[in-house]
């Protein structure tokens, strides 16, 4: 059995991506779900793999060294471990008990038409009360905690991408 392309890998990634951020959409548009800001800051993460991915693709390096390989492969891994750490934070939020829980904010969209830029950024990286509500699941799993299983898995994708030997 051959393994699949560097290209095709970067590929299949990208398609993982828009997957993840449909199923986002959905759940936002279609079942209601309002996204915390460490959900909006996850989105940027799988978003920044994403376009990583698409442009290797499309960019396709070649040569004796890989180096542009590795470069692309190590740039989706860094993307998914600032994933990690913020849905990790989202995790970490959904376990404190309830008197430990940061006060709730404003949406994101009145912080953004409100607040200065570096309020609206500071919740973006730290999360609020919003962020410690778990409003869905799936198999035991809360979204940041599925969130955290693709981040791995694009850290191992990126990393195998990088070092791999064809």
């Amino acid at each position: 059995m051959t393994l699949p392309s560097p290209r095709t890998t970067f590929l299949l990634m990208f398609l993982a991506v828009v997957f993840v951020l449909g199923v986002a959409f959905y759940l936002e548009y279609a079942q209601g779900l309002e996204p915390c800001p460490l959900c909006i800051t996850q989105r940027v993460m799988f978003l920044g793999i994403g376009l990583t991915s698409l442009i290797a693709f499309l960019h396709n390096p070649r040569g004796v060294t890989q180096i542009g390989r590795r470069i692309y492969g190590l740039l989706v891994s860094l993307w998914a471990i600032g994933g990690l750490y913020f849905s990790g934070r989202q995790l970490w939020l959904q376990t404190l008990p309830e008197d430990q829980v940061p006060a709730c904010g404003p949406g994101i969209g009145y912080m953004v038409d409100v607040f200065p830029m570096s309020e609206v950024i500071r919740t973006l990286l730290t999360g609020d009360g919003n962020c410690a509500e778990v409003k869905w699941t799936l198999l035991g799993l809360s979204i940041p905690g599925w969130a955290a299983v693709g981040f791995v898995g694009l850290i191992v994708f990126g990393v195998w991408q990088a070092f791999r030997k064809s």
